[in-house]
């Protein structure tokens, strides 16, 4: 079958294609330029094992998390649905050969894996390693979390970072997490972690670094410097790194703090991939993002869209996972009609 390219290169060459009516060239759509990813668990061991009472679900567990079905229904469905990326949260759901200790019970081997993203690639998917190095998200390091900021946790975050890009086989971004440090968000944890000014800082240039030396793009979520010290954030952010400024409400009111974020970032010129949800009741998030950050993000600077669920990838969520791509799949063909 010839595609887009393959038909214009050969009309191109007849020497024909200015005499082509346009309605004859196979038009790209706007959207086809933007990401348009989803956020699929491999692991969900970010969490302390004593959590919060209403979200029991985000305790630790030593063993592997996954409904190898959904798993596969979630690929298809994103792929059906027009999704380009997935990114992948990999956590210790894989033996990585560089520290298998930190593995979980029946996690899978990296041979594995490296077919997994080769079926996912055929699927029209772009798959990206997320490896949330957050001192509140942490807890898949094992006994590295409680090592932060020492030349031993230097040295295993460079190790992961550096296995995880040779089997993503270079990826174009790294996520790197970096959400919510800060006291509140592990009031439940037994053992609290926050690094804070210059420390974070040093923290979070040694891993971008460490991303940019296997020759891919660091992408983090902002909010924990970017809600709480703007003007720190805004001198010492690099623009060489992603940002996906987090809403997950409905409601896009610009005094809402989290909402004005994404103007604020916009006003700095940084490329932003904003991030809706579809983890509560909440279902107008992702659309409210899209047509928000739609209207208000330079086209060159609003790289897509992130779609995020905050459930392990287990059957008891099969709905919501599977409703979360839909409702993506819906402010995609929003975007769609209003650039045409």
């Amino acid at each position: 079958m010839t595609n887009r390219r393959d038909f214009i290169k050969q009309v191109s060459a007849a020497g024909i294609i200015s005499t082509f009516p346009d309605v004859l060239i196979p038009k790209k759509k706007a959207s086809d330029d933007k990401i348009w990813a989803c956020l699929l668990h491999l692991s969900f061991n970010m969490w302390e094992e004593y959590v919060s009472p209403h979200r029991p679900f985000r305790g630790y567990s030593p063993d592997m998390r996954l409904s190898e079905s959904l798993w596969n229904d979630a690929i298809a469905k994103m792929s059906s649905e027009g999704m380009n990326m997935v990114v992948i949260d990999l956590g210790n759901a894989i033996r990585y050969d560089s520290h298998p200790e930190i593995a979980v019970n029946n996690a899978w081997t990296t041979e594995r894996f490296r077919n997994e993203l080769q079926r996912i690639r055929k699927m029209g998917l772009e798959p990206i390693p997320k490896l949330n190095f957050s001192t509140g998200h942490d807890t898949w390091l094992g006994e590295y979390s409680r090592m932060v900021s020492t030349e031993k946790y230097y040295k295993v975050c460079s190790d992961l970072i550096k296995e995880v890009c040779s089997l993503f086989d270079k990826p174009r971004f790294f996520h790197l997490g970096m959400d919510e440090e800060n006291a509140s968000h592990q009031s439940h944890y037994k053992y609290i972690v926050v690094r804070q000014d210059e420390v974070w800082w040093n923290d979070f240039y040694f891993l971008v670094d460490q991303v940019e030396k296997q020759n891919s793009r660091a992408w983090i979520w902002p909010d924990y410097m970017l809600w709480n010290f703007p003007e720190q954030f805004m001198k010492k952010m690099p623009k060489s790194v992603v940002l996906s400024n987090w809403y997950y409400g409905e409601d896009f009111d610009e005094k809402i703090n989290y909402v004005k974020a994404y103007l604020d970032l916009e006003a700095n010129g940084y490329d932003q991939i904003p991030t809706g949800s579809y983890h509560a009741d909440n279902e107008k998030s992702f659309l409210n993002t899209v047509q928000f950050c739609e209207k208000n993000i330079n086209d060159k600077r609003l790289l897509g869209f992130l779609q995020t669920f905050w459930k392990p990838t287990i059957e008891e969520n099969r709905e919501r996972i599977l409703k979360g791509i839909e409702l993506a799949h819906n402010a995609k063909v929003w975007f769609e009609e209003n650039h045409k």
